[in-house]
């Protein structure tokens, strides 16, 4: 009599522990318990380091509110891949092979001393950066076409750990890269609407290369030296009035009051006439509309490549003329074929934050600009 009941109870204890080591095996990642990691910026990156050493990473749709554009579950390499939710992108750390589609977070990886990483790029003719040439040149770097039509094959070729990309809005997805079982990293960091939210991001990526204590650093001494730099501007004894751009065919972007560019203006203590604007991105204007209410401005700033001069510039458009930056000769334009403008204040916004205060406060005496050159009045071509 005992064997038979002390039987059955055995039975069900082991039924019992197996339903229960099944049920916690079937916890997903997403369920478990982990630290937050406090970004001091970012608003869009959100990431929860778990027990065991699986980290996830949700990075929100900048362009639909309350919903995600990504979600990635790294893991170490030698480790075991927890139990994850189907959409969820698996990426194994630390990445020891990639292909970069933008110049800035190509750069940013030569900061954080991962260039050997970099596998293949795309857009190399935008790349001004000696080792990236020189190692497509070698054949250690691949060219991997233009990043809106990439050369799919050689990407399957190289065999790349990830795909580091830039989502656009309504961009209608990336194609066949979706579809050849490489994951890619959408590097939506140019959506934050700070200049240090974006720097912030480089401590995700600093994890995707196993290089997070390099970019926990460098992420302090720029955010040190941006708050150094705007304090010693906040000292200005006038606050110079600035306007960005020039019209793109029959229109003006001008930044919004709340954009990066904004908020440099702002901390680079410069008058803007749109800093009250609430918009975070760019917002479209007539001439007259930018004439009426930045024609007076002291400052004149854009991109353009080559630099134009004054006479080329009332040439393209004749109401440039009635700009008042362009009479006193105070215009400024970055040459981005020519200067690495583009590769580096990304994730160093402190370096165009001195700029704009060079441009503004002169007699501060930061030295002369790194990227921005004055439109001189008669044209010199070399």
């Amino acid at each position: 009599m005992k064997k038979k009941t002390i039987i059955p109870g055995i039975i069900a204890v082991i039924l019992l522990s197996t339903t229960i080591s099944c049920r916690m095996r079937s916890h997903k990642i997403e369920d478990m318990a982990g630290d937050t990691l406090q970004m001091k910026y970012a608003t869009l990156l959100h990431i929860v380091q778990h027990d065991g050493g699986a980290t996830t990473v949700t990075i929100d749709n900048p362009w639909k509110e309350g919903s995600t554009l990504h979600k990635y579950l790294l893991v170490d390499k030698d480790s075991v891949v927890p139990d994850h939710a189907p959409n969820v992108t698996v990426i194994r750390t630390p990445v020891s092979r990639s292909v970069m589609f933008t110049s800035a977070h190509t750069k940013l990886l030569e900061w954080l001393h991962a260039e050997q990483s970099v596998a293949g790029v795309a857009d190399l003719k935008y790349m001004l950066l000696p080792w990236v040439q020189e190692g497509v040149k070698t054949g250690k770097i691949a060219d991997c076409g233009d990043a809106m039509s990439p050369l799919i094959e050689k990407i399957i070729d190289i065999g790349p750990d990830i795909i580091m990309l830039s989502p656009f809005e309504n961009s209608g997805g990336y194609g066949r890269l979706e579809s050849i079982g490489i994951p890619y990293v959408e590097c939506a960091d140019y959506m934050e609407k700070s200049a240090l939210g974006r720097a912030e991001w480089m401590r995700f990526y600093g994890m995707l290369l196993g290089k997070e204590r390099e970019a926990d650093s460098l992420f302090a001494v720029v955010d040190s030296a941006y708050h150094a730099l705007k304090a010693k501007a906040a000292t200005a004894k006038s606050r110079p009035s600035i306007i960005t751009e020039k019209l793109t065919g029959s229109t003006w972007y001008v930044a919004g009051g709340r954009s990066t560019v904004g908020q440099l203006i702002a901390d680079a203590n410069g008058s803007y006439a749109w800093a009250d604007d609430t918009h975070s991105g760019s917002l479209a204007m007539t001439f007259e509309t930018v004439l009426d209410r930045a024609g007076n401005a002291d400052l004149w700033i854009f991109n353009s490549s080559p630099v134009p001069c004054q006479y080329e510039l009332v040439s393209e458009y004749a109401g440039y003329e009635e700009m008042h930056a362009l009479k006193t000769s105070n215009v400024w334009c970055v040459d981005t074929q020519r200067t690495p403008y583009f590769e580096e204040v990304s994730f160093h916004p402190d370096y165009l934050l001195r700029e704009y205060i060079i441009l503004l406060h002169p007699e501060m005496g930061l030295g002369e600009p790194k990227y921005y050159e004055i439109v001189q009045e008669c044209c010199k071509r070399e």
